[in-house]
């Protein structure tokens, strides 16, 4: 969803770019990997590392061993990496001994929890990156504090966003909604995936608890990781949950996802992309984390966070479905849907 809006705007300017494409494959489900790259137009990829799933020692690794040879052979003039999974910091780590230059995208977010590797990701990426691209002004700060020269950080808005807008109108023929029998805006959608809410019983269940009083209220639909789901069986929740109005399915493809979570009344997730996407549709949403990296979609969007604590995610849940009135929010600065042309831009030099 990141890559796609830079690398159209890329092949759109293809006097100033030269795009190559690296799937280092960390995210290994083959039938998701290709319906995203389907659903999002972009094409096959140059190279395919094929790294799949380890230990977070051994994938980081695997992906610096395959991506190195690479690097040497094509003598790219910039690598343009985003987020802050494990390939991030592994191909900026190439980058850094190798003297290339490195742009990371959604570069400054912070959640100031350091037990997430995803933090510790985003932190030794922005330390050895060249050029610090940014999705909110908060970003700015963090990186300012941090001590990075503000010639290295722009602030260019959020990519992810101007997927949304640019796939949105699209994500309206996908017969996802119709096929599970949901009309109107009755229904909420969950996603649940991190280790820390699904890996530990007693955490699982504190939230499964709240989820199913959600479920008391209006559908729950469910679309379910393959870890999350095998951890309902391990840990003993398949009946409670089959007896609830919770509703499990398939996990969903770019656009088939975005029908759905679209049209909810409510959103509850511990993703970071679902935060931003749910602020700039003006979706509620509550964040079932501790503490997020994306504060601007709690100071000016439809994001609360509300922990791992199963009353006050109920309590914040039925205040909203029980509410007629919508929460003030507006989107953030820059949410605009031309993040990629500003990226492009920055990396030229304007």
């Amino acid at each position: 969803m990141k890559i796609a809006p830079i690398v159209r705007e890329m092949r759109r300017r293809e006097d100033e770019f030269q795009p190559l494409i690296v799937h280092t494959g960390q995210h290994y489900d083959e039938a998701m990997s290709d319906s995203f790259f389907r659903d999002l137009g972009i094409p096959e990829p140059d190279f395919h590392l094929e790294v799949g799933s380890h230990s977070h020692a051994v994938q980081t690794a695997k992906i610096m061993m395959s991506f190195e040879p690479i690097v040497l052979r094509e003598k790219p003039d910039w690598v343009l990496v985003v987020g802050d999974v494990n390939s991030t910091i592994a191909c900026a780590l190439v980058c850094a001994k190798l003297g290339v230059k490195i742009a990371h995208v959604e570069a400054g977010l912070r959640s100031r929890d350091r037990a997430m590797p995803e933090e510790i990701n985003r932190i030794l990426t922005d330390a050895i990156s060249d050029l610090l691209l940014t999705t909110s002004p908060d970003a700015d700060e963090n990186l300012k504090q941090e001590g990075s020269a503000d010639d290295k950080i722009k602030f260019v808005g959020n990519v992810m966003i101007d997927s949304l807008f640019y796939n949105l109108e699209k994500s309206k023929e996908s017969k996802t909604r119709e096929d599970l029998g949901l009309t109107g805006k009755e229904y909420a959608v969950l996603t649940l995936h991190r280790p820390s809410n699904v890996d530990e019983k007693e955490v699982f269940s504190g939230l499964l608890e709240a989820l199913i009083s959600v479920g008391e209220k209006l559908p729950v639909i469910f679309p379910v990781h393959p870890r999350t789901r095998g951890n309902i069986e391990k840990f003993g929740f398949a009946e409670k949950v089959a007896n609830s109005n919770i509703r499990l399915i398939e996990p969903l493809g770019y656009l088939d996802f975005m029908n759905l979570y679209s049209g909810a009344k409510l959103v509850l997730t511990d993703s970071g992309g679902l935060q931003e996407e749910t602020t700039a549709l003006s979706i509620p949403c509550l964040t079932l984390r501790e503490n997020t990296e994306r504060p601007i979609t709690i100071e000016m969007g439809t994001n609360v966070l509300v922990g791992t604590n199963p009353e006050r995610i109920k309590e914040t849940a039925f205040q909203i479905l029980e509410s007629s009135e919508k929460k003030d929010a507006k989107i953030p600065p820059l949410w605009d849907g031309r993040a990629a042309e500003r990226i492009c831009d920055a990396l030229t030099g304007k």
